[in-house]
């Protein structure tokens, strides 16, 4: 766990190598009191989602991350998205395996549906996202529901966020594909060349500050 008294984290805590998705510390999602960083979100809480309104939140994993020697891994490094880059008012920060909904004209005819979900490390390149070495320490939280769902994150962007989990770790639900590698580089290839301005920009919803 983390150790406040050294503010480091703990060597039994996972390093980047094992946790490649979940959403860093400073997201902001949109809840039933308004938009809150990610790492206030509470099991009970009501939080915005792409397909179902408001859900109930049924558990929270948080998790410290290690991140010393991260530098020498490249493929571990979390991208570093600009405002707008994918209708986010603000700059955040994703770790490489998150994954992200996108919505694409090329998605729909290869794949027979406009929303397609994606890795985020696809989006090395597009509209301004590079990787970044890692700050010194992470706090990295996955919110549970009782199915999959897909939350608002800083306005306008949408992230897949899982089923709860049973005793065993296992997903209780899947109701989301992600595209593979070599798939989701596809159709981000194809997304630099479409003539939309943005990948997809949602009309956000109005959740009072």
């Amino acid at each position: 766990m983390f150790d406040f008294a050294t503010d480091s984290c703990a060597p039994s805590d996972p390093d980047l190598s094992q946790v490649a998705t979940g959403l860093v510390a400073g997201t902001k999602v949109a809840t039933q009191i308004g938009w809150r960083g990610v790492e206030a979100v509470s099991a009970g809480d009501l939080v915005l989602t792409f397909d179902g309104g408001f859900q109930i939140v049924t558990a929270v994993t948080r998790q410290y991350v290690r991140t010393a020697g991260a530098g020498d891994n490249y493929a571990t490094w979390p991208m570093v998205v600009p405002a707008d880059a994918l209708g986010n008012r603000e700059a955040m920060t994703l770790l490489p395996q998150q994954a992200v909904l996108v919505e694409s004209d090329t998605a729909e005819a290869i794949f027979g549906d406009p929303f397609a979900m994606i890795p985020a490390s696809a989006l090395d390149g597009f509209r301004g996202i590079y990787r970044a070495i890692p700050a010194d320490r992470m706090e990295v939280i996955t919110l549970h529901f009782a199915q999959d769902e897909v939350v608002f994150a800083n306005i306008g962007a949408l992230f897949h966020c899982p089923a709860t989990t049973d005793l065993l770790n296992r997903p209780v639900g899947n109701e989301y594909h992600v595209l593979g590698a070599s798939e989701a580089d596809l159709l981000v290839q194809h997304l630099v060349h479409e003539d939309s301005d943005m990948p997809f920009v949602p009309q956000a919803p109005y959740v009072a500050a």
